[in-house]
């Protein structure tokens, strides 16, 4: 029963970051939501497309409820999960998550918390339903951290949902960070000194 009761807190957790995920492409141009803005190429719609390619392989193909449409296969991963092409529109991939959810949900539903999976790109590979219920929640809120400061960099939003957003305060946030950088810059030469 605990383990039924965990599962359905842990699942309403994983829909609320999913949703935060979609909402740091609110308001983006076209360019913002697919452009590069780490070295690796990290961008907030290609966050978007790994985490539903990838949801649908562990709610699917894991427990042998494949998703229904076409997924490249996990062996021949090239990466191209993790960025949007040309062709690709925005509501496209949302789209496509939106579908995953939706398969996923039911999955996370109709079976039991201990439900046995096979992970065959996981070094001990015999799972459960609950193993993967938290893996992806942990992955889903590691690329929402990252969704939220590749925002913050385009435009300064931040947060979890529009509802929650306060109006940005640049003074005070400049004020902040040079206090930081003050901060950062005193402990080096303290290093220095002391090394």
């Amino acid at each position: 029963m605990t383990d039924e009761a965990a599962k359905a807190y842990l699942h309403a957790k994983l829909k609320n970051v999913r949703e935060v995920l979609i909402w740091k492409l609110d308001g983006l141009s076209e360019y913002d939501a697919r452009r590069p803005l780490t070295a690796t190429g990290t961008n907030l719609l290609g966050l978007v497309k790994h985490a539903a390619t990838w949801e649908a392989r562990y709610f699917g193909e894991v427990f042998d409820r494949p998703y229904p449409e076409a997924l490249p296969r996990w062996q021949d991963s090239d990466g191209s999960d993790l960025w949007v092409t040309e062709d690709e529109a925005r509501e496209q991939i949302i789209g496509f998550y939106h579908r995953v959810w939706t398969h996923a949900d039911a999955t996370i539903s109709e079976l039991p918390a201990d439900a046995p999976g096979h992970v065959p790109w996981w070094p001990e590979p015999d799972v459960d339903l609950f193993t993967i219920v938290v893996h992806l929640l942990n992955d889903t809120t590691r690329h929402a951290g990252h969704a939220d400061i590749l925002r913050e960099q385009l435009d300064g939003r931040t947060g979890f949902a529009a509802r929650y957003e306060e109006p940005i305060d640049t003074a005070a946030r400049e004020a902040l960070r040079a206090r930081i950088e003050q901060a950062a810059k005193a402990a080096e030469r303290a290093h220095s000194a002391a090394g």
